[in-house]
Order: structure tokens, then C-alpha cells, then sequence
């Protein structure tokens, strides 16, 4: 009880309490340039996230689904998005009783191409102004809502999970291939028939980030973590109705980008680009489970926002070999791995 009572003191003041339900209670965190971030987060805490055991965080990145220059629009977005079950994020912070963290990254009409919410080419290779490296800018939010939860009697474990759908979900799929030693495990659906890829090259094309990690010495100081990305479990679903496909759209993709994909990955988003990164995941040994659903569009049904919540506790089981399900058109096979503005 005297931990419980800890916890809201602590809590409230170190950041205002926005809304409380019996679901749980969802915090807004302001900017802090000198602890790394240039925009506020929520912290999303599920009524019953315990105080006896370890908790693993669990991130989502914002959606606005909108392109505005008014901020206060992306934090209204990404509030829903931290405190309703419908978003996977807060689905498995209430069925796993973890904490969630939502940053609240701006997507500017104004610079309509950068394309911040899918983590795309363009806000990567910010300069000298707020949007720099929004990759970092994000683990020193984990950071900070770590060292928050830590100071209110929590035991936070050192890496996290990450979900998104849709630009969310490719934000997902980007940043673990960034950033695969930070990830207990990634999940993320909608995302185009297209995965950002463990390669430098297609035959003989170089393939820059987001498409591969031929320039990641040179656009981001770092080499790309093979090993840790091949091990990281990673789970990424499409639905077999889902004409969601941002690769025509110039916010989303430079005309390069778009010809390298058409020609090396396949115009065809699901049966010939989405099964041609599936293959290529699998001939590189990456862990992970790639499905297409069928009967569902460009959606998430409950059904699996909670296969998401299983494949995270699955990750959790040091003891458990993971094997995943790779489809083929309509085959499943196993294998074994350690010109406009788009607006969704």
C-alpha cells in the first residue's frame, strides 16, 4: 500500500496527470533539449503494473495519420494513442501490465516530404535543427521515462519492446534496424510490402537506409549491428485486403528509392514485394515472423493485437527456440532464425 501511495506522489510530481481511468493513468512529459529530446512524450501506466517484479517498456512511435504544422494536433493524436486500447501500444501495456511510452514527433505540412512519423530518409539526415536524429532523441526519452519509473519503485528492464502500424509500424521496423541491441522485440503491421532491409546491396545496387545499411558509416557515424538484428525477434503483418501502399507517394519515397523498389522488390505490393522481403529476411537468418492475414485490410484486429502481446511474452522465455512462420502466397513455411502527400 505505502508502494502504491510512493508511486502517485512520485509520479504527479514529476509531470501532470492528463486523464485517469480504472484502466490506468496516461502522463505528458515535456520537452527537455538538455536531456535529449526536443519534443514531449506520454507515459502510459496500466492499472496493476506491478512493483515486485521487473516491467518492460513498451514504445510506440506517433501516427497523426495528418501532415500540420500545429503541434498541439500531433500531441492530441498521440494522447489517444497512448491511452486507448485500440492502438497494439496500449493494447499490451494493459494486457501485459508494462508501462508505455508515445512520443510526440510533429509532422509538418509545411515540409511535407519529411516524413517523421515513418522515420523516413529525410528527417535522418536533419542537420542542426530539432528534428536531428529523432532515432536518439527517442532513446533518451526511454531513458528519462525509465529513470522516472525507477524513481517511483519500479524495476524497468533494460531493453524494450516496440510496436506501430502503418508509417508507425515502418518507424517500428526502421529504428530496429538502427538501433536491434536496444529492442527486446519488435511488432508492427501495415507496413506497404515493405521491409527495411539487412543488406547493403541487391544485386549490385546499393541499397541506402531505409531501404538497406550501405551508408549507415556515413549518414549516421555507426556501423550496422548484423548480429544483434538477426537475433532480435521481430514479428510483421500484413492484411491480404490492405491497399495501403505509400511507395507511389513523395512524402514517403524520393523517385530513386521508388525505382529501386519497383525494379529489384516488386511493384506488386503483396504477393510479389511484400513475399520478395520476406524471402530475402529469411535467406539472411533474421528472426522473425512474417505473416499475411486473411480477410482483413489495413487493420488490427483485437485477434492480433493480442498475437502481438503473446509473441512479447514469447521473447521474455530465454529458454524458448524460436521458430516462425514465413508465408508464401498462400503457403506457410517453416523456418528456424535466431508526386502527393501520403496521408496515413
Amino acid at each position: 500500500m505505502k508502494k502504491a501511495i510512493w508511486l502517485i506522489i512520485t509520479l504527479l510530481s514529476l509531470q501532470s496527470c492528463l486523464s485517469e481511468s480504472e484502466k490506468g493513468a496516461t502522463f505528458l512529459t515535456e520537452a527537455s533539449l538538455t536531456k535529449g529530446f526536443n519534443y514531449p512524450y506520454f507515459l502510459y501506466i496500466p492499472e496493476g503494473a506491478s512493483l515486485e517484479k521487473e516491467l518492460v517498456l513498451i514504445v510506440e512511435p506517433n501516427n497523426s495519420g495528418f501532415a500540420d504544422d500545429d503541434l498541439d494536433k500531433h500531441i492530441e493524436k498521440a494522447k489517444r494513442t497512448a491511452s486507448l486500447d485500440f492502438y497494439p501500444g496500449n493494447y499490451a501495456a494493459r494486457e501485459l501490465k508494462y508501462p508505455l511510452l508515445v512520443p510526440v514527433f510533429p509532422r509538418s505540412e509545411s515540409e511535407w516530404k519529411i516524413y517523421t512519423h515513418a522515420l523516413d530518409r529525410d528527417v535522418m539526415l536533419q542537420k542542426n535543427n530539432l528534428l536531428e536524429r529523432i532515432d536518439l532523441q527517442l532513446l533518451a526519452m526511454v531513458k528519462d521515462a525509465k529513470s522516472k519509473l525507477a524513481e517511483s519503485g519500479h524495476s524497468i528492464h533494460d531493453k524494450f519492446f516496440m510496436t506501430g502500424f502503418s508509417a508507425s509500424g515502418s518507424f517500428t521496423n526502421r529504428f530496429t534496424l538502427l538501433h536491434p541491441d536496444k529492442i527486446q522485440a519488435a511488432a508492427a503491421g501495415g507496413l506497404n510490402g515493405l521491409l527495411a532491409l539487412p543488406i547493403d546491396s541487391i544485386r549490385n545496387k546499393n541499397l541506402n537506409y531505409p531501404l538497406g545499411t550501405n551508408d549507415f558509416k556515413d549518414s549516421f557515424n555507426q556501423e550496422f549491428q548484423r548480429t544483434a538484428f538477426l537475433n532480435t525477434p521481430q514479428f510483421y503483418f500484413m492484411g491480404e485486403n490492405d491497399g495501403n501502399d505509400a511507395i507511389p507517394y513523395n512524402d514517403a519515397f524520393d523517385q530513386d528509392e521508388r525505382e529501386l523498389i519497383y525494379e529489384f522488390l516488386g511493384e506488386e505490393m503483396l504477393h510479389k514485394r511484400w513475399k520478395t522481403c520476406a524471402d530475402i529476411y529469411k535467406n539472411e537468418g533474421v528472426n522473425a515472423t512474417i505473416k499475411t492475414y486473411r480477410n482483413i485490410g489495413h487493420e488490427h484486429p483485437d485477434s492480433v493485437k493480442q498475437e502481438i502481446v503473446e509473441f512479447f511474452k514469447k521473447s521474455l522465455d530465454t529458454d524458448h527456440e524460436i521458430i516462425v512462420d514465413v508465408p508464401e502466397s498462400q503457403l506457410y513455411v517453416r523456418i528456424r532464425g535466431n508526386t502527393e502527400k501520403h496521408t496515413k
